[in-house]
């Protein structure tokens, strides 16, 4: 199973101030050890909403707003994806992790959906689809993982 942990941003990281050098050096020690444990296939930091843009669906109509987006506890600061066995290992590397912004911060975790888990709307073609166009992903095969 691939979890999403999302940082959820504050009005601190919406600021686009940088960590503190220590806090980029205690989160560089648990990204490597998610890494050594074999459980981290991605992590990035995302600049303020001031810098993105949505676009807004409406039937076939498209609007795109740019931000800064007003509502700060539903953006997104950062994430990581990591593979592991269930919701209960996935809270564990959680509580691990050093506070991502030094206040009060919240890291969400949320199961990825995966194909072998959609049913009838999942065709082989869209299943072949999906191969083709995640040829980063992990084979179901994963490597022996360390928990927390």
């Amino acid at each position: 199973m691939r979890f999403m942990l999302i940082v959820k941003a504050n009005a601190d990281t919406e600021t686009g101030s940088m960590p503190s050098r220590e806090l980029i050096e205690e989160m560089g020690r648990y990204n490597e050890e998610l890494m050594k444990a074999g459980v981290l296939l991605a992590a990035d930091g995302l600049h303020p909403s001031s810098r993105g843009a949505r676009v807004l669906f409406s039937g076939d109509k498209r609007t795109v707003v740019d931000g800064p987006f007003a509502e700060t506890k539903e953006l997104i600061a950062g994430f990581w994806l990591i593979p592991v066995g269930s919701r209960d290992e996935a809270i564990e590397w959680v509580k691990r992790c050093p506070n991502p912004t030094r206040g009060e911060s919240a890291i969400e975790i949320r199961p990825v959906s995966e194909p072998e888990a959609l049913s009838a709307p999942f065709t082989p073609a869209a299943r072949a689809s999906e191969a083709r166009t995640r040829p980063q992903r992990p084979s179901q095969e994963q490597p022996r993982r360390r928990r927390p």
